[in-house]
């Protein structure tokens, strides 16, 4: 449940596949840098990075229904070429809302602390 008690969409975890397959290394060397800068914030630490295809998506684990692990998606960015990365936002209707904010890893995981606290917060 979000913070206003509706129901939000989680997704289970794909096990099938490794990290390593079929990621472009560009891809890789962001998730690196992703995961490196989320973990210096008391506010993102936590967070994990899932790759799919030009997605690097940042999800906490939470139990699921069953018990099992579960991604909780809460933020996705987008490969727009090069350096540049844009953001969009988990709906309550499970669909990803593109964000004007778009840069560097750098740039957006300042913009997330600045300006999103609330979406990629620990909930209790």
């Amino acid at each position: 449940m979000d913070l206003y008690g509706n129901s939000v969409p989680r997704l289970k975890r794909d096990t099938s596949r490794t990290l390593e397959q079929d990621v472009n290394p560009s891809i890789e060397r962001a998730r690196e840098r992703l995961e490196e800068l989320l973990g210096k914030n008391k506010i993102t630490t936590g967070l994990l990075v899932r790759v799919r295809g030009k997605h690097l998506t940042l999800v906490r684990e939470e139990t699921g229904p069953g018990g099992e692990p579960e991604d909780d998606p809460r933020v996705r960015l987008t490969h727009l070429g090069g350096e540049q990365f844009g953001v969009s936002v988990l709906r309550h209707t499970g669909k990803w809302e593109r964000t004007p904010f778009a840069g560097s890893i750098d740039e957006i995981v300042q913009i997330i602390i600045e300006t999103m606290q609330h979406l990629v917060a620990d909930w209790p």
